[in-house]
């Protein structure tokens, strides 16, 4: 989704909640939080960027695979909600990494150079775009946020 898409989306929606009270706004922000956050994890899940693309897959190694890890799509645990949360304001949502688990998807998302193990060799990593907005995103919200507007809990 473009900046400006993102821009008159978001001001059609906070002319609509303004118009509600706190509580109830913070409500909306749960709930669709708690939607986004289940795209999030189904993407993940299915190994993709939220531009509908394949992750990059792991690099080969010289000696061959070893151990289930490397056999198993990526990033199956960080896809929990354990990791992946939902934080929620009266007047916003976020729905991505928090705390200590939050340095390994940010090595991932923006393509960072990290140790592989504690005072191993540092390797550049694929970007691998956890977190995102999805053309579909918006279309949910949207659904969403009018289905509450109705009165028809989503």
């Amino acid at each position: 989704m473009a900046s400006d898409d993102l821009t008159a989306f978001e001001a059609w929606a906070g002319a609509l909640l303004a118009r509600l009270d706190p509580a109830a706004r913070r409500r909306i922000a749960r709930d669709i939080g708690m939607g986004l956050r289940r795209r999030q994890q189904q993407r993940i899940r299915a190994q993709r960027n939220p531009d509908g693309s394949p992750f990059e897959a792991r690099k080969q190694r010289l000696r061959g695979k070893r151990g289930a890890i490397r056999r198993r799509a990526m990033f199956q645990k960080l896809a929990t909600a354990r990791f992946l949360r939902v934080r929620t304001l009266a007047d916003a949502v976020a729905v991505g990494f928090f705390g200590r688990v939050a340095r390994i998807a940010r090595v991932h998302q923006y393509g960072l150079q990290d140790q592989v193990a504690p005072g191993g060799p540092r390797v550049r990593y694929p970007t691998r775009r956890l977190v995102g907005f999805s053309p579909g995103d918006s279309a949910f919200v949207r659904d969403a946020l009018l289905r509450h507007l109705a009165g028809g809990d989503a």
